[in-house]
């Protein structure tokens, strides 16, 4: 199960200290920004791609769909959503599969911040108290309020016992060029999920990469996100068009590799939104270990934002178990 995120040691910090002068001005920031490699779309896609055609062995893929869903924010994210659906999520959540134990649990529930307690208490209850809670915030999906709005969104959903903030940043400030604006909005959420007893909820940012136009933007926002204090970097809310991809996913895990050479600091990734079977959770585990190594195969550092990809997974794991896939009610309809 997710772990607190350790501190900044000492060296990591002062290294990040370092890099102040980047974020000391809108100017600064944007050279900086605009100052990182361009992205090769052709070369990106093209080893997206044949990571995707790794072929992996029936025990290894045993192995990789168990840690798929020990990686799995379960979601829900809808206006009709009640408190008995939210219960039964994390239900599932806490033990996606009745009829056998072996089954890990999933890494969190996310849900919008009024369903918090609601998932809390249902989590105790099922069994699943290590199961972090995670509440979107900042005006999802659209980021599209004042920012006292956005701050007493993050506060009460952290009151209310959220442990792990998924905030979307304002694309539009973003695509304008408003660097230090965006920047200064991350600061200012990563401050308000503190907790009086002095821990703070763990932060992600998100992009909606579907709607930044470039790989050079996503570059960009990765590492603006970063320098701003993000615990992860997340594509997508789900709510658009174009989600998660393998090309986004790989250039975003390229950035922490990249970040973390510099700074010393470690940040997770989270795709979202698309991922629906094994076989691409999969290629997605592939990605990560090919690019960042196993340090980076837990739930503590990648994470997939799913509503049904647990659904599959569980077919696909039953499968190996027996031999032949169960009936169409062998899984919940989320």
């Amino acid at each position: 199960m997710p772990t607190t995120v350790p501190a900044y040691g000492k060296e990591a910090a002062e290294r990040l200290a370092s890099m102040a002068d980047v974020t000391a001005s809108d100017g600064a920031l944007r050279r900086f920004l605009h100052g990182l490699p361009g992205v090769d779309a052709v070369g990106l896609q093209a080893r997206a791609a044949t990571l995707g055609t790794r072929s992996i062995k029936t025990t290894a893929k045993a192995y990789a769909i168990d840690l798929a869903i020990s990686m799995i924010d379960l979601t829900t994210l809808e206006g009709a959503d009640t408190p008995g659906k939210v219960r039964a999520l994390c239900a599932k959540g806490a033990n996606p599969d009745p009829t056998d134990r072996t089954v890990p649990k999933v890494a969190a529930i996310c849900v919008y911040g009024d369903m918090v307690a609601t998932a809390k208490e249902a989590l105790a209850s099922a069994g699943g108290s290590d199961i972090h809670v995670a509440a979107v915030a900042t005006a999802f999906p659209s980021g599209r309020a004042a920012m006292p709005v956005k701050l007493a969104d993050t506060r009460d959903a952290v009151a209310a016992g959220a442990d792990e903030i998924d905030m979307v940043i304002d694309r539009g400030a973003f695509l304008s060029g408003r660097y230090l604006e965006v920047f200064e909005e991350i600061k200012q959420v990563k401050e308000a999920c503190a907790r009086p007893d002095g821990g703070a909820a763990h932060l992600k940012v998100i992009f909606e990469t579907g709607e930044l136009q470039t790989y050079d933007n996503v570059r960009r926002a990765s590492w603006l996100a970063m320098l701003a204090g993000a615990d992860f970097i997340k594509t997508s809310t789900g709510k658009v068009a174009v989600n998660a991809t393998p090309p986004v996913t790989l250039l975003m895990l390229e950035a922490v590799r990249d970040f973390r050479a510099t700074t010393g600091v470690q940040v997770g990734v989270k795709p979202a939104g698309g991922i629906r079977t094994s076989k691409d959770a999969i290629k997605y585990l592939v990605m990560v270990n090919e690019t960042l190594g196993e340090e980076w195969l837990t739930a503590d550092w990648f994470r997939f934002g799913a509503s049904s990809l647990l659904n599959d997974l569980l077919m696909q794991r039953q499968k190996l178990r027996t031999g032949h896939y169960s009936g169409p009610d062998y899984v919940t309809v989320d």
